[in-house]
């Protein structure tokens, strides 16, 4: 069974930064790029960011390039989202996702965490 479950959110001012972790099981994370994505109440969700399986490669959404890093340790099956600079719209539930096809898509993605709060106060 494959589990995926994020952690580290929290409420934070403006400016300030917050590091969210998900950690994986039952699936053999070291073949999977994982993503990021970010829902907002009454918005669709929407992909923030990925990273390929072996970390080479990172992608972001514009809305956070600069902002926020995306990295993995493949030896403790755990993908990092750190987000400095935070602004009040980047308030949502955010979720890890699986994929064997690293995409912003998130129909590409086949597995999902039950995602964490990231509030931001201005």
């Amino acid at each position: 069974q494959v589990r995926l479950v994020e952690s580290g959110g929290g409420l934070v001012q403006a400016g300030g930064s917050l590091r969210l972790s998900c950690a994986a099981s039952g699936l053999t994370f070291s073949s999977y790029g994982m993503g990021w994505f970010r829902q907002a109440p009454g918005k669709e969700r929407e992909f923030v960011g990925g990273i390929s399986s072996s970390g080479g490669s990172t992608y972001y959404a514009d809305s956070v390039k600069g902002r926020f890093t995306i990295a993995r340790d493949n030896a403790k099956n755990t993908v990092y989202l750190q987000m400095n600079s935070l602004k009040p719209e980047d308030t949502a539930v955010y979720y890890c996702a699986a994929t064997l096809s690293p995409t912003s898509q998130t129909h590409r993605y086949s597995y999902w965490g039950q995602g964490t709060q990231v509030t931001v106060s201005s």
